[in-house]
Parts: structure tokens; C-alpha cells; sequence
């Protein structure tokens, strides 16, 4: 009976962090800057609080869209899968994920581009819970276990995928569990939901900080992506739909030059300068830790916008070993489909 009612309220748990996820992933907020006259333009991020998509909210604090002539409201969901439905939707005209979805996407049939390329590195950590600290020390002991992701067919999911195969664990041996980010994470890592999982700062530093697990695989340095991955993961970038580029020319350039003068603001800027620039609710850890986690991401940034070279073919290889959508069309896909550098090349 003990088991029973243990198992119940294990599985009790699981759900109300799996509703509070979905429950995150349906809500969105607003962010309006200042008005110019120019055009406007909403944009989806995947999580507006995440470092790893800064440069969003950084770009709209530091008044870079509004020099540029350009109206910018920012609205957010927890993963960039998200984002990314309210990009094809037509909801949005503008979505800040992971670049590995518009390759998802063109193996679907679907034309979406990185327009400017905030990063060349994850910017993701796979965290183990302290209490299977014995139990997982590579990917190799991923088989069996609950793994967090943010969402199911997010990033995070496609990462984690990725390190299993690597270490000779298929996806059907591993339970990927959709936990979001922040405080549903750490949540289901407290209560045992999950063993390890997917995330970024600033959820990674609280997780330390409170001993309640440890870096497995570290994706916030380019080194570390050559490491785990094979070579430079672009990752974080704004990306937008092919047709509305060629038909909006010129507020994409806005866009692009509010873009590469906040990346290039953030190259000569220390952390703690960065993040007193940031909403002060962002700093739940507090202002020390919040800089601590900027720092620890701030590798992963490009200082142009520019796309690595050799980049996509990276994220192509990851998607090939396990991704069912992609693996088998590595020939069909046009990788110069998938982003463009045509207006990171003119902002100033």
C-alpha cells in the first residue's frame, strides 16, 4: 500500500509540474518600447528571461530598435518551439529560438530563415540531480532515466536526443519529460520528476548555487559545443518567415542593425553592466548571481550577427543521428535556405 500511495503521489506530482509548464507555455507577456515612427513588428522569444536569448530584451532596454525606426514588441513562451508556432501561424512576424529549427522546418516544407545569428553555441547545460550524481556520469546513463526538457520538440529535446544516440542510448530507451524552465524545473529536479535535464541560465546557476545538481555537458562555451556536439552549434537567433523578408526588406535591416549594434554593446560590457541594463525581476538569485550566470553565457554571443561558417553544418549532423523529420533528407536540405547573411553584412 505504501508503494501504491507513493506511486500515486509521484504521478500526482508529474502532473501538476507537467500542467504548470503547459500552463507557462499558453501565457505570454508584452513588451513595448519606446514609439518611433517606423514599422512595427512583434517577436516571439522563447523564454524572455533565459540569457541565452538576452539580446532581445537587451536590444528593446538599450532603446537600439527605436534608433533604428522600428516599433519592436516582444512577447514570450517558455521553449522556442513555441515561438516558433506563433511564428507560422502569423501571429508574430519575428520569433528568437534556436536556429535548428528552420532546418526542422525546411525538411517539413517550410521556409524560415536566421536573419541574425545571436549565437554560435548552445548556451544549454545538461544538469544532473545531485541525488543521481553516481548514477549519471555521461550520456551512456541517460537509459532508463527521466530526462527535462522544456518542451517536448524543443531544443532542449533535440540536444538531449542527440547526447543519448552519441552514447548508444536510443530515444525509446529515455523518457523525455517536458518540465519548462525556471522554477518548474528546479521543481521536478527537487522532488525526483526528473534525473537530469536540459537548461540554461539563469536556472543553471540557482540549481549550483543550492547544490541541487551538476554539469554534466556544458554547451555555453564554443569549445564546449566542438566538444559535445563536433563543432560550433548556432543556436540562439531571430528568424522569420522567407516570404515576409524578401516582401519587408527594409524593416528586416532594422532589425538587423538594432540587433548587431546590441551584440556588439554586449563585447564591450561586463557582465554586471549587462544585467543592470535587464528587468530587475530577472535577478531572482540575486544581482551577483544574475551577472555570474551572464558570464558564464556570454561566450556563446557572436559580436556580429553573422552566421559561423561551418555551423549549420553542425546542427545538420545533430538532427541527422536521430531526428526522424530530417535523418534520410541530409541531401535534399539547402542549409543556404536557412539563414541569410544579407542584412548583418550592412548593419553598422
Amino acid at each position: 500500500m505504501r508503494r501504491t500511495a507513493a506511486a500515486a503521489l509521484a504521478a500526482a506530482l508529474l502532473l501538476f509540474l507537467t500542467a504548470c509548464a503547459n500552463d507557462a507555455a499558453s501565457s505570454t507577456h508584452a513588451e513595448a518600447g519606446q514609439q518611433v515612427e517606423g514599422p512595427k513588428v512583434k517577436i516571439m522569444v522563447g523564454g524572455l528571461d533565459k540569457v541565452i536569448y538576452l539580446p532581445a530584451m537587451l536590444t528593446q532596454r538599450l532603446g537600439h530598435f527605436a534608433q533604428a525606426g522600428v516599433n519592436v514588441e516582444l512577447l514570450t513562451e517558455p521553449a522556442g518551439v513555441n515561438a516558433t508556432t506563433a511564428l507560422l501561424a502569423g501571429d508574430v512576424q519575428g520569433a528568437v529560438g534556436f536556429y535548428d529549427h528552420t532546418i526542422d522546418l525546411q525538411a517539413k516544407g517550410k521556409n524560415v530563415e536566421s536573419v541574425v545569428q545571436f549565437s554560435q553555441a548552445p548556451g544549454e547545460v545538461e544538469v544532473v540531480s545531485a541525488k543521481q550524481a553516481d548514477a549519471i556520469r555521461t550520456g551512456a546513463d541517460f537509459k532508463g532515466k527521466k530526462l527535462g526538457v522544456t518542451s517536448v520538440g524543443s531544443s532542449t529535446d533535440f540536444l538531449t536526443k542527440y547526447l543519448a544516440v552519441k552514447n548508444g542510448v536510443a530515444v525509446s530507451e529515455f523518457s523525455p519529460i517536458a518540465v519548462g524552465a525556471g522554477q518548474t524545473f528546479i521543481a521536478a529536479m527537487q522532488q525526483g520528476s526528473i534525473d537530469a535535464g536540459m537548461t540554461t541560465d539563469p536556472t543553471v546557476a540557482t540549481i549550483l548555487a543550492k547544490n541541487l545538481g551538476t554539469v554534466l555537458y556544458d554547451l555555453r562555451t564554443p569549445e564546449g559545443s566542438k566538444a559535445a556536439l563536433g563543432g560550433l552549434y548556432p543556436s540562439s537567433s531571430l528568424y522569420m518567415n522567407t516570404d515576409w523578408v524578401e516582401k519587408n526588406k527594409d524593416t528586416a535591416q532594422k532589425l538587423a542593425n538594432a540587433f548587431v549594434k546590441t551584440l556588439k554593446w554586449m563585447s564591450t560590457h561586463t557582465p554586471a553592466e549587462i544585467a543592470a541594463q535587464m528587468p530587475a525581476d530577472y535577478a531572482q538569485g540575486g544581482a551577483e548571481q544574475y551577472a555570474e550566470a551572464i558570464k558564464a553565457t556570454l561566450p556563446m554571443f557572436t559580436t556580429d550577427g553573422v552566421m559561423p561558417p561551418e555551423g549549420p553544418k553542425t546542427v545538420l549532423a545533430v538532427l541527422t543521428a536521430f531526428h526522424p523529420d530530417v535523418k534520410g533528407k541530409e541531401a535534399s536540405i539547402d542549409l543556404a535556405r536557412t539563414y541569410t547573411t544579407e542584412f548583418v553584412s550592412k548593419a553598422g
